[in-house]
């Protein structure tokens, strides 16, 4: 965004930090808050009345949360979690709506935002159907290496399993299979990516299309 309207949230930004498993805001109940995250991860979770869980989205740097205060509503069906411990700016939501009173720029920027979130969401329903295990996982990592610096991805098997909507053992047999393909090394609570190039081939033709769409209307994501 630019230099003017950073300045309108500038004022009511609060940093803090948020350790892995904070519920950032709940499913149907009203929110307050928005969150910028400068570091980390923050899963979008969605959930069945029989307490079944599933990612259907993910957020660091890139964007904000929850994108429904945009859009007039003060609450969603998700919930959003955070994934890997992180340093958030949090504003108000009454005075983010008030900025995007304010500036039109500031308010395309954030719906930019929630377009490139939605495509998101619709190729990971996608991949979700036709992929299998191996390939969604290779293409979560992905996304999650792009958001955070290095190589190294802090993630659990508990959280890969509602990432992916499979058991763990599962998790267990897709990793052994991308390690087996040299692309990852998987230690406790943590992925290291070894070979990024092979991972985005492995991932198929579901990685990617997003982030062109991000790079397209904001800029780089990594």
């Amino acid at each position: 965004m630019s230099d003017d309207d950073f300045a309108l949230l500038a004022p009511h930004l609060e940093l803090r930090s948020d350790r892995r498993g904070h519920i950032m805001f709940d499913r149907e109940v009203a929110t307050d808050r928005v969150w910028f995250p400068e570091s980390g991860l923050g899963s979008i979770i969605t959930s069945s009345p029989d307490g079944l869980r599933s990612e259907n989205g993910l957020f660091g740097r890139d964007g904000f949360a929850p994108v429904s205060i945009i859009m007039g509503s003060d609450r969603s069906p998700h919930m959003a979690i955070v994934q890997v411990a992180s340093e958030c700016q949090v504003m108000p939501a009454a005075a983010l709506l008030e900025a995007i009173s304010a500036s039109a720029s500031l308010r395309a920027i954030l719906l930019l935002y929630a377009q490139t979130l939605s495509v998101q969401t619709s190729y990971t329903g996608l991949s979700n159907a036709v992929h299998l295990v191996e390939e969604r996982l290779a293409r979560w990592l992905l996304m999650s290496q792009d958001r955070l610096d290095g190589t190294e991805v802090p993630l659990t098997h508990e959280y890969l399993s509602i990432m992916l909507s499979v058991r763990r053992p599962s998790i267990t047999s897709a990793l052994h299979g991308l390690e087996g393909n040299r692309l990852i090394r998987a230690e406790r609570g943590c992925i290291i990516i070894r070979d990024r190039a092979g991972l985005e081939e492995f991932a198929r033709d579901l990685y990617g299309v997003p982030e062109a769409e991000y790079e397209r209307l904001i800029g780089p994501l990594r």
